[in-house]
């Protein structure tokens, strides 16, 4: 036992401070995150709008989060990577307060936008920063602490989230969020200002650059991961009305099922990334494995009525989760060198952006034409075309 704790701890090693400050940083912010997995419940059982309405909502949703992902890659290549995060982080926290307060279907249109369009100016930066802060040798396993925060975050949001719903309602839940943005925000401003890490705020430069517009195989990799989004992003609109409609489960036990997801992730995700890392597979099959499971966890909902499935479901994309993107992060990050890698991470954060404009929509509207089974069929094979595109990937990679 002894050993295996003092290899668990052994992983974490050889990553800079200003990685571990991201790390912590990310954790609070994360951890105050709590509307978006309720979010489908919030607008459908407190502001009693239709299935179509939430699709809408979410569609909304992911052109903010492309207007924002595209924004924060071109100012992180302008600005620098610290201002971008610093205004991102603060203005999301007031947002999400002011969020609360829109009732009709097109002030939340407009707000769910906003929101977004600020929120993820911060993703492209975090990644710049993070390969910044990160050392040559070193590129997977700061992303992988990156998400064992996030992960750990969202462990805990939802869990908390749900005691919050029943205790103060969804207008406490908006105002924690906020807070914790906030407060994240003024941490990231005094342990990451660029006199206080031992790195600097420069835009990253590279010696004729190649454009990501033109990078072919980088191209096959955004669709592949924008297909992967789209079946992933069900876990946080249809699945959980999927959970409360099909099995008739409470908020608390949703977010007790979620946090399993973040708790697993928080537990062996690092020695998981180590230990594939030293294996004699590429990122690409690794990404190829993850596409599959996301895939079956998807399929297995269809297997049973048995309440058990939905434990397997979540562990099959848990795992798929951990194994993929870690290893597509690293990816599109050793990719960036070749060009501006505002630029890359712009793109790379769009194609989830994307996902998030069609993915929700879809899946709203095909549960509210088709039902859930013939949902989680659909969803299967688009997981099926992430597999194809990334095998097609592989093999051009090896003729490159």
């Amino acid at each position: 036992m002894k050993k295996i704790f003092s290899n668990y701890i052994n992983t974490f090693k050889g990553l800079s401070k200003e990685v571990w400050w991201l790390a912590l940083i990310t954790l609070i912010n994360r951890s105050g995150t709590m509307v978006i997995p309720f979010l489908s419940l919030y607008l459908i059982e407190d502001l009693h709008f239709t299935l179509k309405n939430v699709g809408w909502i979410m569609t909304a949703f992911g052109l903010g989060s492309v207007a924002g992902s595209w924004l924060g890659g071109e100012l992180a290549d302008t600005i620098g990577y610290y201002k971008v995060m610093v205004f991102s982080i603060v203005l999301t926290g007031f947002l999400f307060i002011g969020l609360q307060y829109l009732h009709t279907f097109a002030s939340f249109c407009f707000g769910i936008f906003a929101l977004m369009m600020v929120a993820d100016t911060f993703r492209p930066a975090m990644f710049v920063a993070l390969s910044a802060y990160s050392k040559p040798a070193n590129k997977t396993r700061p992303v992988t602490l990156i998400r064992l925060a996030i992960n750990l975050g969202f462990s805990a949001g939802p869990a908390i989230g749900g005691l919050i719903i029943t205790s103060l309602g969804y207008g406490g839940l908006f105002w924690v969020d906020g807070i914790t943005c906030i407060l994240a925000g003024i941490l990231l401003f005094n342990v990451l200002h660029p006199k206080n890490a031992t790195i600097t705020d420069a835009p990253i430069l590279v010696e004729h650059p190649i454009s990501a517009h033109t990078d072919k195989i980088f191209w096959i990799f955004l669709i592949a991961m924008t297909l992967f989004g789209l079946a992933f992003l069900q876990y946080f609109s249809t699945i959980p009305l999927y959970y409360r409609q099909a099995h008739q489960l409470t908020e608390f036990d949703i977010g007790l099922l979620m946090g399993m997801n973040g708790f697993l992730i928080f537990l062996l995700e690092m020695p998981l990334i180590k230990w594939l890392e030293d294996s004699r597979y590429t990122k690409e099959e690794l990404m190829f494995f993850g596409a599959v499971l996301l895939g079956l966890s998807l399929l297995v909902l269809n297997f049973s009525t048995w309440k058990g499935v939905l434990i397997i479901g979540m562990l099959l994309m848990t795992l798929g989760e951990m194994i993929a993107f870690p290893f597509s992060n690293a990816f599109a990050m050793e990719r960036a060198k070749k060009g501006n890698q505002g630029e890359f991470m712009g793109l790379y954060t769009i194609s989830f952006s994307v996902a998030h404009i069609f993915g929700h929509n879809a899946g709203m509207q095909f549960v509210d034409k088709f039902g859930f089974d013939t949902t989680w069929y659909i969803f299967t094979i688009i997981s099926g075309l992430c597999v194809l595109f990334l095998y097609l990937l592989k093999r051009k990679l090896t003729v490159e």
